[in-house]
């Protein structure tokens, strides 16, 4: 017979190991580095798989591929690039997208996007990829075709996604359209107004106006003038680099980095 406290001890370590196992498959093991790119028509067998994994509403490849030429611009992937490859010829694991569009010909008459589909896999979920990839479109959006909004539809039945939509990202609940999915389902339509957009940038042409102008009233003239230009240059380029992203790191942080910053 055991002793009372060396049970206790040996319930302790298998509960820590089931506790162990149960995160092993709930999360990556190590930090993953990501990176976030725009869709390329050879990832999409995996962008469908990731779709037929998480989500019932599922696509043929050529609608895929139907964003992908008409909006290159638009559709973004998240790619794995520290999984290890079984031979040189293995593409990167993708493990989330977003796929959007334009829409042509809008009811309302005001240019806008819509989001058609979200998904990351499961197993690198609370790494904030997915809110990663809706900004990327969302600004992809607005610098390229001049959108005012973006709209997009989630089931009823979907709390985690109208969560990430609401709380997040800001989008605003329009209302519901009755038996908008295949099997019967109701979905909410949401909204997001891209002009605070449009106000970023403002600002940055503000600061950048007001830099200059501290230059060219305050700033050395001469060999120590020209040293202070190269220092200054040397400093603003942005050294972009992948950064490992994890459960312990947040979800706010940026998948890329400023080196300087980071």
């Amino acid at each position: 017979k055991l002793h009372p406290e060396h049970r206790s001890r040996l319930l302790d370590t298998s509960s820590t190991a089931r506790n162990t196992q149960a995160q092993r498959h709930s999360h990556p093991a190590q930090p993953s580095t990501m990176d976030i790119r725009l869709l390329r028509p050879s990832d999409i067998p995996q962008v469908q798989q990731t779709n037929i994994t998480n989500l019932p509403e599922n696509y043929f490849c050529k609608y895929y591929m139907y964003h992908a030429l008409s909006w290159p611009q638009l559709s973004y992937v998240a790619v794995d690039i520290s999984r290890p490859k079984k031979t040189p010829y293995d593409a990167p694991k993708v493990v989330g997208y977003v796929l959007a569009k334009m829409e042509e010909d809008p009811q309302d008459g005001i240019q806008h996007g819509h989001i058609t589909s979200l998904s990351v896999m499961r197993t690198h979920r609370r790494l904030g990829l997915a809110e990663k990839l809706m900004r990327q479109s969302q600004r992809a959006m607005f610098e390229t075709y001049g959108a005012q909004y973006v709209s997009l539809h989630v089931r009823v039945s979907n709390v985690a996604a109208r969560s990430l939509y609401e709380d997040t990202l800001g989008f605003k609940n329009n209302g519901t359209e009755a038996g908008y999915y295949a099997d019967g389902e109701d979905a909410y339509s949401m909204r997001k107004d891209l002009n605070y957009l449009q106000e970023e940038e403002l600002d940055e042409e503000s600061d950048d106006e007001g830099a200059t102008v501290g230059q060219d009233e305050g700033g050395e003239v001469g060999s120590a003038g020209k040293e202070n230009e190269a220092s200054a240059a040397g400093q603003s380029k942005e050294a972009m680099r992948k950064v490992k992203v994890g459960r312990q790191l947040g979800v706010g942080d940026l998948v890329e980095r400023n080196a300087n910053g980071a």
